[in-house]
């Protein structure tokens, strides 16, 4: 499969009477979204409002992130299953609107959500301080359980990314990435001396909050596949969970995955990447050996010489990860695995609740334990008062001042195993 990724650099947002892109700046029509959002009978209200880099400004409780982006040439459209029809995707060019960003917040669906900070120290610890936020605040129907709640949130954030992006499609790109991944013996006929890697991509599927969604299939219902990686690129995976903050990856992180980036960037140089595995991390013991054991046995079909394992989540999934690793070592497969760290505020704690020594190279995101003070914003997007409920946060966490004294763990992406602001691992 072969794509264009058309990059469109947004520089700024502001409200405007159309939704359009001129000269890098992001216009949007705020009743033009309200009226999309409002058509959900789950939603009681939402607010429109906008986060820039550098302003004073803290966004909470977050419960995802999408990137505008629109399909321009090829076949099917841009969350397929889900915005549109369930065509296979991967293929033609997308463009998108790099640097801007949907979130969803509002009132808590559960305790673990997340906050992000536009400056200060906790806006170091978030690729989101980056972008610039077109914010929905959202507000459900009284009496709503928190699943309808989540699924409502979820589906205002994909409908406003799909609408915002767009408003790039007749737009010239500022750049235009390709990125091409061949059927297996063309590849490895291709570079028949590089080392062939795949990468392991391990999907939050625990229910409760915790599901993730591949072309609007519920992933704890999947059996491990294979992807073209272009296919991630255009929305295949979706986020639909509210685990911790700091290591969920959110539809942005999905449609942005920096090892995928970085293992195309290799791609015929020192590596043969030959494709993606998704696989599931589900909570019955049965659930865990079937799919790791389908995990090994497709890094052997593909006869993978290395494999990149990245986690979602932390605890239940360490035991996943694990699996993972042993397994497809045992397949004669080299393994780096990808995950953070919840070590205990001193750091002296087991990191993983799960080892085994064949896990012997490992890149960390980071303990998600350590303690951060954010101080006070003057503009809140959303609300403070869950603060001290929050996965991270304590009793006193939201101080008289309106600062907040957390574990790291609060920052939404902060030790994230995809690590935007880490070195991903590629080399074994």
């Amino acid at each position: 499969m072969r794509l264009e990724l058309g990059r469109i650099k947004i520089t700024d947002v502001q409200f405007g009477d159309t939704t359009k892109v001129v000269n890098g700046t992001l216009y949007v029509n705020e009743q033009e979204i309200v009226n999309l959002i409002m058509e959900d009978e789950h939603i009681k209200s939402v607010k429109v409002e906008l986060a820039k880099p550098g302003e004073e400004t803290r966004i909470t409780p977050v419960k995802d992130v999408i990137e505008p982006r629109a399909k321009v040439e090829g076949q099917g459209g841009i969350f397929p299953g889900v915005m549109n029809k369930v065509t296979t995707v991967g293929t033609g060019r997308t463009h998108v609107l790099s640097g801007a960003a949907v979130v969803t917040c509002g009132k808590i669906v559960g305790f673990q959500e997340g906050i992000i900070d536009m400056s200060g120290p906790g806006a170091e610890y978030t690729p989101f301080s980056k972008t610039c936020n077109v914010c929905l605040v959202i507000e459900p129907v009284e009496g709503l359980k928190q699943p309808e709640y989540e699924a409502a949130a979820r589906m205002a954030g994909l409908k406003a990314a799909n609408f915002i992006g767009k408003a790039g499609m007749s737009v010239q790109p500022d750049e235009v990435e390709v990125y091409e991944t061949k059927p297996l013996l063309e590849s490895i006929q291709e570079y028949p001396n590089l080392p062939k890697v795949g990468y392991v991509y391990m999907l939050q599927t625990q229910g409760l909050l915790h599901d993730t969604y591949v072309y609007g299939v519920d992933a704890k219902k999947i059996v491990p596949t294979i992807l073209y990686p272009t296919e991630i690129m255009d929305g295949a995976i979706l986020s639909g969970n509210c685990v911790s903050a700091c290591d969920k990856n959110t539809t942005y992180h999905h449609q942005n995955n920096p090892i995928i980036h970085d293992l195309y960037a290799r791609h015929g140089k020192d590596i043969n990447f030959v494709g993606v595995i998704i696989t599931n991390e589900n909570v019955y013991l049965a659930d865990k050996e079937r799919s790791s054991d389908w995990t090994a046995k497709l890094c052997r079909f593909l006869g993978l010489d290395g494999a990149i394992v990245s986690q979602e989540g932390f605890g239940n999934p360490d035991t996943d990860l694990i699996m993972n690793c042993k397994k497809i070592e045992n397949q004669g497969v080299k393994t780096v695995i990808v995950t953070d760290e919840y070590a205990g505020r001193d750091g002296a704690s087991q990191s993983l609740a799960d080892a085994d020594p064949k896990a012997d190279a490992v890149v960390t995101g980071g303990n998600a334990n350590e303690v951060i003070v954010l101080p006070p914003m003057k503009k809140i997007i959303g609300m403070l008062d869950y603060t001290d409920k929050i996965a991270g946060g304590f009793d006193g966490s939201l101080r008289p001042d309106g600062s907040i004294e957390a574990e790291i763990q609060v920052i939404t992406g902060a030790t994230n195993e995809l690590g935007f602001n880490k070195m991903s691992a590629t080399s074994f």
